[in-house]
């Protein structure tokens, strides 16, 4: 259902091409220089000489939470707030998002306050974030800290919160895992600083033929955004 929310247990300004993302200390491979894609996902038509069906394009957004605060050390790390900056930057990149045509149907989110509230003021700023399902998913805060994890765990979720007609989806989480999965799922050597998002895209007439074609490092990377140019 649209718009309930369940709980379950930088050439142009904003936005860094792939081609700026260069060789980590892991050794992953740099990014070849991709262009921004502002359209909604689109079906691909086969040849009408070819007998396979019609392919339809999903896109996978991985957004790490916006800037939290640490002015009350009594908090434990799962329920510190946003700072200041960090609540300027929710809005921003939101905004951002919207405006590139980049609003996913659903969102899969950790339930760490300081994700919740980006996502909060996300859906408060941009009417298109308003409209998605969205479901908190509380793994996804504890499987970031494990190495080599998350990426199995987000397609995992994503299969399984997800279904077919669905086209887009945002999963927002924390670093290290975010990074991490990005740069498996696309084999770039991703950045992702608070408040970013790696746009990700594959084609597949489910989200399990689209994980299952596309394997580690054939997701193809549109770029990363960012609140603003200076991010």
């Amino acid at each position: 259902m649209r718009g309930a929310v369940l709980c379950c247990q930088h050439p142009a300004a904003g936005i860094a091409p792939p081609s700026s993302l260069g060789r980590s200390s892991r050794g992953r491979p740099p990014v070849q220089s991709l262009s921004v894609s502002t359209a909604a996902p689109e079906t691909e038509v086969s040849d009408e000489a070819s007998p396979s069906p019609t392919v339809r394009r999903r896109r996978l957004i991985l957004l790490r939470h916006a800037e939290s605060s640490w002015a009350d050390r009594s908090l434990i790390d799962h329920d510190r707030p946003l700072s200041k900056a960090g609540r300027s930057d929710a809005t921003k990149i939101a905004s951002r998002l919207q405006q590139m045509g980049w609003v996913p149907e659903l969102i899969l989110s950790s339930d760490a306050t300081r994700t919740r509230e980006t996502l909060q003021i996300m859906r408060e700023h941009a009417a298109g974030f308003l409209v998605a399902e969205v479901r908190y998913v509380p793994s996804f805060y504890s499987v970031a800290a494990m190495d080599g994890q998350t990426a199995e765990h987000l397609q995992k979720a994503v299969c399984e919160y997800s279904r077919d007609e669905i086209l887009s989806v945002m999963c927002m989480g924390h670093n290290k895992g975010w990074e991490e999965a990005a740069s498996m799922f696309s084999g770039a050597s991703i950045e992702l600083k608070t408040c970013n998002a790696a746009l990700l895209e594959a084609n597949g007439e489910s989200w399990n033929e689209a994980f299952s074609s596309a394997g580690l490092g054939g997701w193809k990377l549109h770029g990363i955004v960012m609140p603003d140019s200076t991010s």
